[in-house]
Protein backbone atom coordinates (compact mmCIF):
# COMPACT_ATOMS: atom_id res chain seq x y z
CA UNK A 1 0.00 0.00 0.00
CA UNK A 2 1.43 3.34 -0.97
CA UNK A 3 2.17 6.16 1.42
CA UNK A 4 -0.56 8.69 2.25
CA UNK A 5 -0.15 11.82 0.19
CA UNK A 6 0.20 15.19 1.84
CA UNK A 7 -3.25 16.14 0.46
CA UNK A 8 -4.90 13.04 1.96
CA UNK A 9 -3.13 13.60 5.27
CA UNK A 10 -4.36 17.19 5.53
CA UNK A 11 -7.86 16.15 4.40
CA UNK A 12 -8.07 13.43 7.07
CA UNK A 13 -6.75 15.72 9.77
CA UNK A 14 -9.32 18.36 8.80
CA UNK A 15 -12.16 15.84 9.19
CA UNK A 16 -10.80 14.76 12.57
CA UNK A 17 -10.51 18.37 13.67
CA UNK A 18 -14.07 19.20 12.59
CA UNK A 19 -16.05 15.99 13.27
CA UNK A 20 -19.83 15.47 12.93
CA UNK A 21 -21.98 15.66 16.05
CA UNK A 22 -25.30 13.80 16.38
CA UNK A 23 -25.90 15.29 19.84
CA UNK A 24 -27.59 17.42 20.97
CA UNK A 25 -30.60 16.28 18.96
CA UNK A 26 -32.48 18.29 16.36
CA UNK A 27 -35.41 19.01 18.71
CA UNK A 28 -33.25 20.21 21.63
CA UNK A 29 -33.69 23.86 22.64
CA UNK A 30 -30.01 24.51 21.90
CA UNK A 31 -30.18 23.22 18.34
CA UNK A 32 -33.56 24.79 17.65
CA UNK A 33 -32.33 28.20 18.74
CA UNK A 34 -28.98 27.91 16.93
CA UNK A 35 -30.23 26.52 13.62
CA UNK A 36 -33.90 27.55 13.41
CA UNK A 37 -34.01 30.71 15.52
CA UNK A 38 -36.48 29.53 18.16
CA UNK A 39 -38.08 26.46 19.69
CA UNK A 40 -40.66 25.31 17.15
CA UNK A 41 -43.61 22.96 17.38
CA UNK A 42 -45.75 21.35 20.04
CA UNK A 43 -45.64 18.25 22.20
CA UNK A 44 -49.04 18.88 23.82
CA UNK A 45 -52.44 20.43 23.11
CA UNK A 46 -52.83 22.68 26.16
CA UNK A 47 -49.54 24.46 26.94
CA UNK A 48 -49.59 28.21 26.47
CA UNK A 49 -50.25 28.82 22.79
CA UNK A 50 -47.59 31.06 21.24
CA UNK A 51 -48.17 30.86 17.47
CA UNK A 52 -51.06 29.64 15.37
CA UNK A 53 -51.68 29.25 11.63
CA UNK A 54 -54.94 30.66 10.24
CA UNK A 55 -56.52 31.69 6.95
CA UNK A 56 -58.97 34.57 6.64
CA UNK A 57 -61.72 33.62 4.16
CA UNK A 58 -61.48 35.51 0.88
CA UNK A 59 -61.97 35.23 -2.87
CA UNK A 60 -61.85 31.42 -2.78
CA UNK A 61 -65.34 31.58 -1.22
CA UNK A 62 -66.74 32.90 -4.50
CA UNK A 63 -66.94 29.31 -5.70
CA UNK A 64 -69.93 28.79 -3.40
CA UNK A 65 -73.20 28.88 -5.35
CA UNK A 66 -76.49 29.10 -3.38
CA UNK A 67 -78.31 27.78 -6.47
CA UNK A 68 -76.64 24.39 -6.03
CA UNK A 69 -78.76 23.06 -3.21
CA UNK A 70 -78.40 19.38 -2.29
CA UNK A 71 -81.80 18.79 -0.74
CA UNK A 72 -81.11 15.14 0.11
CA UNK A 73 -78.11 16.27 2.18
CA UNK A 74 -79.64 19.45 3.56
CA UNK A 75 -76.62 21.39 2.33
CA UNK A 76 -74.99 22.91 -0.76
CA UNK A 77 -72.28 21.70 -3.09
CA UNK A 78 -70.94 20.60 -6.44
CA UNK A 79 -71.45 16.85 -6.20
CA UNK A 80 -70.43 16.18 -9.81
CA UNK A 81 -67.25 18.25 -10.01
CA UNK A 82 -66.32 17.64 -6.35
CA UNK A 83 -65.04 21.21 -6.12
CA UNK A 84 -66.91 22.48 -3.05
CA UNK A 85 -69.52 21.78 -0.41
CA UNK A 86 -71.15 23.73 2.42
CA UNK A 87 -72.86 21.86 5.23
CA UNK A 88 -75.18 24.52 6.60
CA UNK A 89 -78.82 25.24 5.75
CA UNK A 90 -77.77 28.58 4.30
CA UNK A 91 -74.48 29.98 3.01
CA UNK A 92 -73.09 32.60 5.36
CA UNK A 93 -72.21 35.87 3.57
CA UNK A 94 -68.47 36.37 3.13
CA UNK A 95 -68.42 39.58 5.16
CA UNK A 96 -69.98 37.76 8.12
CA UNK A 97 -67.45 34.94 7.87
CA UNK A 98 -64.62 37.46 7.73
CA UNK A 99 -65.94 39.42 10.71
CA UNK A 100 -66.25 36.29 12.82
CA UNK A 101 -62.85 35.00 11.74
CA UNK A 102 -61.35 38.41 12.63
CA UNK A 103 -63.04 38.13 16.02
CA UNK A 104 -61.39 34.76 16.62
CA UNK A 105 -57.99 36.12 15.59
CA UNK A 106 -58.44 39.12 17.90
CA UNK A 107 -59.41 36.83 20.78
CA UNK A 108 -56.22 34.84 20.22
CA UNK A 109 -54.09 37.99 20.11
CA UNK A 110 -55.59 39.08 23.43
CA UNK A 111 -54.19 35.82 24.80
CA UNK A 112 -50.74 36.88 23.49
CA UNK A 113 -50.87 34.42 20.60
CA UNK A 114 -49.06 35.33 17.38
CA UNK A 115 -51.41 34.77 14.45
CA UNK A 116 -49.74 33.70 11.18
CA UNK A 117 -51.87 33.80 8.03
CA UNK A 118 -51.37 31.70 4.91
CA UNK A 119 -49.32 33.63 2.37
CA UNK A 120 -51.87 32.68 -0.26
CA UNK A 121 -54.84 30.42 -0.81
CA UNK A 122 -54.99 27.73 -3.48
CA UNK A 123 -57.60 28.87 -6.06
CA UNK A 124 -61.10 27.77 -5.14
CA UNK A 125 -60.00 25.83 -2.07
CA UNK A 126 -62.62 27.36 0.19
CA UNK A 127 -61.93 24.88 2.99
CA UNK A 128 -58.49 26.45 3.48
CA UNK A 129 -59.97 28.36 6.41
CA UNK A 130 -59.76 25.09 8.36
CA UNK A 131 -55.98 25.15 8.75
CA UNK A 132 -56.01 22.50 11.47
CA UNK A 133 -56.17 19.80 8.82
CA UNK A 134 -53.26 20.86 6.62
CA UNK A 135 -50.41 20.67 9.12
CA UNK A 136 -49.61 19.17 12.52
CA UNK A 137 -47.27 20.81 15.02
CA UNK A 138 -44.90 18.30 16.62
CA UNK A 139 -41.75 18.76 18.68
CA UNK A 140 -39.21 20.72 16.67
CA UNK A 141 -41.35 21.42 13.61
CA UNK A 142 -44.37 20.50 11.53
CA UNK A 143 -45.82 17.65 9.51
CA UNK A 144 -47.53 18.80 6.32
CA UNK A 145 -50.49 16.52 5.74
CA UNK A 146 -52.11 15.13 2.60
CA UNK A 147 -55.81 15.96 2.53
CA UNK A 148 -58.28 13.29 1.53
CA UNK A 149 -60.99 14.66 -0.79
CA UNK A 150 -60.44 16.39 -4.13
CA UNK A 151 -62.25 19.43 -2.77
CA UNK A 152 -59.30 19.98 -0.40
CA UNK A 153 -56.35 18.62 -2.36
CA UNK A 154 -54.02 21.51 -3.13
CA UNK A 155 -54.15 23.24 0.26
CA UNK A 156 -50.84 21.60 1.13
CA UNK A 157 -48.65 23.82 -1.09
CA UNK A 158 -49.61 27.22 0.41
CA UNK A 159 -49.17 25.78 3.90
CA UNK A 160 -45.69 24.55 3.00
CA UNK A 161 -44.79 27.96 1.57
CA UNK A 162 -46.05 29.73 4.69
CA UNK A 163 -44.15 27.49 7.10
CA UNK A 164 -40.99 28.03 5.06
CA UNK A 165 -41.49 31.80 5.13
CA UNK A 166 -41.74 31.92 8.93
CA UNK A 167 -38.77 29.55 9.23
CA UNK A 168 -40.53 26.52 10.73
CA UNK A 169 -38.83 23.17 10.04
CA UNK A 170 -40.95 20.66 8.11
CA UNK A 171 -40.14 17.23 9.51
CA UNK A 172 -42.34 15.26 7.11
CA UNK A 173 -44.70 15.76 4.20
CA UNK A 174 -47.23 12.96 3.93
CA UNK A 175 -46.64 11.39 0.53
CA UNK A 176 -47.35 8.34 -1.61
CA UNK A 177 -50.85 7.06 -0.96
CA UNK A 178 -50.88 8.33 2.63
CA UNK A 179 -53.88 10.36 3.79
CA UNK A 180 -53.71 12.45 6.93
CA UNK A 181 -55.71 15.41 8.24
CA UNK A 182 -54.71 17.28 11.39
CA UNK A 183 -58.21 17.33 12.83
CA UNK A 184 -57.74 13.64 13.56
CA UNK A 185 -54.54 14.12 15.58
CA UNK A 186 -54.51 14.80 19.34
CA UNK A 187 -51.70 15.14 21.87
CA UNK A 188 -52.81 13.41 25.08
CA UNK A 189 -49.53 14.25 26.83
CA UNK A 190 -45.93 14.85 25.67
CA UNK A 191 -45.31 11.11 25.36
CA UNK A 192 -48.64 9.97 23.93
CA UNK A 193 -50.62 11.02 20.87
CA UNK A 194 -53.65 9.55 19.14
CA UNK A 195 -54.81 9.46 15.53
CA UNK A 196 -58.39 8.74 14.50
CA UNK A 197 -58.36 6.66 11.34
CA UNK A 198 -61.28 7.33 9.04
CA UNK A 199 -62.22 8.02 5.43
CA UNK A 200 -59.84 11.00 5.67
CA UNK A 201 -56.96 9.24 7.46
CA UNK A 202 -55.59 5.90 6.34
CA UNK A 203 -52.99 3.55 7.81
CA UNK A 204 -50.25 4.70 5.43
CA UNK A 205 -50.66 8.30 6.53
CA UNK A 206 -50.76 7.16 10.15
CA UNK A 207 -47.57 5.14 9.69
CA UNK A 208 -45.71 8.12 8.27
CA UNK A 209 -46.70 10.31 11.23
CA UNK A 210 -45.70 7.50 13.58
CA UNK A 211 -42.20 7.41 12.11
CA UNK A 212 -41.67 11.04 13.10
CA UNK A 213 -43.13 10.53 16.57
CA UNK A 214 -41.18 7.35 17.24
CA UNK A 215 -37.92 9.22 16.64
CA UNK A 216 -39.03 11.55 19.45
CA UNK A 217 -39.97 8.78 21.88
CA UNK A 218 -43.71 9.33 21.48
CA UNK A 219 -46.25 6.49 21.50
CA UNK A 220 -49.00 6.77 18.89
CA UNK A 221 -52.41 5.25 19.57
CA UNK A 222 -54.79 4.37 16.76
CA UNK A 223 -58.55 4.81 17.12
CA UNK A 224 -60.82 3.72 14.29
CA UNK A 225 -63.70 6.17 13.97
CA UNK A 226 -67.16 4.84 13.28
CA UNK A 227 -69.17 5.22 10.09
CA UNK A 228 -68.36 8.29 8.00
CA UNK A 229 -67.02 10.44 10.82
CA UNK A 230 -64.05 12.47 9.63
CA UNK A 231 -61.88 13.53 12.56
CA UNK A 232 -61.31 12.57 16.16
CA UNK A 233 -61.54 16.20 17.27
CA UNK A 234 -65.30 15.89 16.91
CA UNK A 235 -65.18 13.52 19.88
CA UNK A 236 -62.08 14.50 21.85
CA UNK A 237 -60.30 17.79 22.63
CA UNK A 238 -57.78 18.30 25.45
CA UNK A 239 -58.54 21.44 27.49
CA UNK A 240 -56.18 21.02 30.45
CA UNK A 241 -53.12 18.97 31.28
CA UNK A 242 -55.32 16.20 32.65
CA UNK A 243 -58.76 17.09 31.26
CA UNK A 244 -60.56 16.42 27.97
CA UNK A 245 -64.00 17.13 26.55
CA UNK A 246 -65.33 13.96 24.95
CA UNK A 247 -68.34 12.57 23.17
CA UNK A 248 -68.26 8.99 24.51
CA UNK A 249 -70.73 7.73 21.90
CA UNK A 250 -68.06 8.27 19.23
CA UNK A 251 -65.11 6.64 21.00
CA UNK A 252 -64.41 2.93 21.57
CA UNK A 253 -64.63 1.53 25.09
CA UNK A 254 -60.96 0.48 25.20
CA UNK A 255 -59.90 4.04 24.45
CA UNK A 256 -62.08 5.48 27.21
CA UNK A 257 -60.28 3.07 29.51
CA UNK A 258 -56.92 4.25 28.15
CA UNK A 259 -57.77 7.86 28.95
CA UNK A 260 -58.55 6.81 32.51
CA UNK A 261 -55.30 4.85 32.68
CA UNK A 262 -53.40 7.98 31.60
CA UNK A 263 -55.06 9.97 34.36
CA UNK A 264 -57.13 12.10 32.01
CA UNK A 265 -60.36 13.40 33.49
CA UNK A 266 -63.16 13.40 30.92
CA UNK A 267 -66.06 15.82 30.65
CA UNK A 268 -68.85 14.42 28.52
CA UNK A 269 -70.71 16.56 26.01
CA UNK A 270 -74.18 17.29 27.30
CA UNK A 271 -76.70 15.44 25.08
CA UNK A 272 -78.84 18.55 24.69
CA UNK A 273 -75.95 20.61 23.32
CA UNK A 274 -75.01 20.66 19.60
CA UNK A 275 -72.54 18.01 18.44
CA UNK A 276 -70.02 20.73 17.63
CA UNK A 277 -69.53 21.54 21.30
CA UNK A 278 -66.17 19.73 21.37
CA UNK A 279 -64.82 22.21 18.81
CA UNK A 280 -62.77 24.56 21.00
CA UNK A 281 -59.07 25.33 21.57
CA UNK A 282 -57.01 25.65 24.73
CA UNK A 283 -54.82 28.78 24.84
CA UNK A 284 -53.23 27.65 28.10
CA UNK A 285 -54.03 24.92 30.63
CA UNK A 286 -57.64 25.26 31.75
CA UNK A 287 -58.52 28.22 29.49
CA UNK A 288 -60.32 27.71 26.18
CA UNK A 289 -61.85 29.68 23.34
CA UNK A 290 -65.30 28.28 22.57
CA UNK A 291 -68.10 29.23 20.21
CA UNK A 292 -70.49 31.56 22.00
CA UNK A 293 -73.86 30.06 22.89
CA UNK A 294 -73.26 26.74 21.15
CA UNK A 295 -72.98 24.60 24.26
CA UNK A 296 -74.50 26.21 27.35
CA UNK A 297 -74.91 23.02 29.40
CA UNK A 298 -71.42 21.75 28.73
CA UNK A 299 -70.02 25.24 29.36
CA UNK A 300 -71.76 25.24 32.73
CA UNK A 301 -70.14 21.92 33.61
CA UNK A 302 -66.72 23.26 32.58
CA UNK A 303 -67.21 26.38 34.69
CA UNK A 304 -68.08 24.24 37.71
CA UNK A 305 -64.77 22.40 37.28
CA UNK A 306 -62.77 25.62 37.07
CA UNK A 307 -62.21 25.69 33.31
CA UNK A 308 -62.16 29.27 31.98
CA UNK A 309 -64.15 29.88 28.81
CA UNK A 310 -63.67 32.79 26.41
CA UNK A 311 -66.78 32.94 24.19
CA UNK A 312 -66.26 33.81 20.51
CA UNK A 313 -69.01 34.35 17.93
CA UNK A 314 -68.35 31.76 15.22
CA UNK A 315 -71.65 30.28 14.12
CA UNK A 316 -71.40 31.65 10.56
CA UNK A 317 -68.10 29.91 9.91
CA UNK A 318 -69.16 26.78 11.76
CA UNK A 319 -72.05 26.40 9.29
CA UNK A 320 -69.46 25.71 6.59
CA UNK A 321 -68.32 22.53 8.30
CA UNK A 322 -65.70 23.48 10.90
CA UNK A 323 -65.40 25.46 14.11
CA UNK A 324 -62.78 27.18 16.23
CA UNK A 325 -60.60 24.10 16.67
CA UNK A 326 -60.71 23.42 12.93
CA UNK A 327 -59.76 27.02 12.10
CA UNK A 328 -56.57 27.06 14.18
CA UNK A 329 -53.39 25.06 13.68
CA UNK A 330 -50.93 25.48 16.59
CA UNK A 331 -47.34 26.00 15.46
CA UNK A 332 -45.76 26.70 18.86
CA UNK A 333 -46.87 25.79 22.37
CA UNK A 334 -45.01 25.94 25.65
CA UNK A 335 -44.14 22.58 27.21
CA UNK A 336 -46.27 21.40 30.13
CA UNK A 337 -43.64 19.39 31.98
Amino acid sequence: MGAVSEFEYRYNMTIKTFPSHAEPGFESPEQQATVWGRQWGCDNDVGRLRMVLMHRPGDEMKILDPAKRLEHLGSFGDAEGETWYWRGDSITPLEVQQAQHDGLADALRKEDVEVVYLTRCAPGRHKSIYTRDSCIGVKGGAIVTRLGPIVRRGEEAPVTETLAKVGMPILRTIHGTGLMEGGSFVWLNPRTAVIGRSSRVNEEGTRQVEEVLNAQGVELLRVDLTGYRLHIDGALVMIDVDTAIINPTQLPFWFLGKLQELGIRTIEVHPDDPSGVVNCIAVRPGRVLMQAGASPRTAEALDTLGIEIVPVEYEGVFQGGGGIHCSTSPLIRDPIE
